[in-house]
């Protein structure tokens, strides 16, 4: 009888038990972290209050440094991944968690180039590392099977992630997908952002913002700050020049569920992205109304119930 009570009392125990409980400890960058970075992780946790979902945060250390992913919803759910666009953070997702992750284990990963809580410590050599990077910190977080969502340049990730594990990735969702399916077109909204560069780092934020939201004053304020004191952080984007459209073969063995949308004002892409991506063998492309690059934020409430929908397909 003692022995079965005993029996009973560890798997109580291990069920209790977090198996990520022993990648919450914060590292020494953060906990001693210089005055900026100190001011711009300030800024992340304040923005993190808008989430509204109980959330945990982890530090997996990698080859190439420590990547933090907040992870949302229920244990046992099927796993989505979220990759967040160019200087976004994977608080950008603030306005789109709460739907997410309702009836899912939704694990936000920060890109280790840019601003963020992920700490680069050794050289990625060229992009190809990069995915490698993402694969090897969801191969420590143990997801065997996930569906895969990414926002702008992330999209561009999650479409290279998906291409080279078509067995791995459940389904593929790509808001604004930059440089995936075509190439960015030279357009008076870019040009404007080109000339604000000689302007000062208020004005480029002002002009990026309004280029690529149909409504800025619809974005946190709290955001919106530490958007501004990441720009101040040193980003390494030298990869951008690598990032090209994949071929029209290259989408059509993705074999996976897809659905891309983009904004009707979005500055990155146009129509022919949502004509490609209808040509998938199991994709669809829609336009949301009223919303630019950042339909995630301008046009939430459609963009979640879209994302919700096809997720449970």
């Amino acid at each position: 009888m003692r022995l079965f009570l005993l029996f009973i009392l560890l798997v109580l125990f291990a069920n209790c038990t977090n198996k990520y409980d022993k990648y919450k400890k914060v590292p020494q960058y953060i906990t001693e972290a210089s005055a900026l970075d100190a001011t711009y992780y300030e800024a992340y946790d304040k923005t993190l209050q808008l989430w509204d979902v109980p959330y945990e945060e982890l530090y997996i250390t990698t080859t190439y440094g420590i990547a933090h992913i907040i992870v949302s919803g229920p244990k046992n759910a099927e796993a989505v991944v979220l990759l967040h666009g160019m200087n976004a953070s994977s608080t950008m997702w603030y306005p789109n968690i709460e739907s997410l992750s309702k009836n899912h284990q939704v694990f936000a990963i920060d890109f280790i180039l840019e601003p963020g809580k992920s700490y680069l410590y050794n050289e990625i050599e060229d992009v190809e590392k990069v995915t490698d990077w993402y694969e090897e910190v969801l191969f420590v977080l143990e997801l065997d099977s996930y569906h895969l969502i990414g926002a702008s340049r992330g999209g561009w990730f999650a479409v290279t992630m998906a291409l080279k594990n078509q067995n791995k990735i459940k389904s593929l969702l790509l808001l604004s997908p930059a440089q995936t399916f075509t190439w960015i077109k030279p357009s008076a909204e870019l040009l404007k952002n080109v000339v604000a560069l000689f302007s000062s780092k208020e004005k480029q934020v002002e002009q990026t913002l309004e280029s690529m939201s149909n409504d800025v004053g619809n974005i946190s304020e709290a955001y919106i700050r530490q958007y501004k004191i990441g720009l101040e952080k040193e980003s390494n984007n030298k990869f951008l020049l690598s990032m090209t459209p994949f071929s029209n073969d290259e989408l059509k063995s993705l074999q996976m569920p897809v659905l891309v949308l983009i904004g009707d004002n979005d500055v990155i892409n146009k129509e022919r992205t949502v004509e490609i991506a209808n040509l998938l063998p199991k994709g669809k492309g829609e336009v949301i109304q009223n919303a630019g690059h950042f339909l995630s934020v301008d046009q939430a409430k459609i963009v979640n119930e879209k994302m919700v929908a096809f997720l449970k397909k």
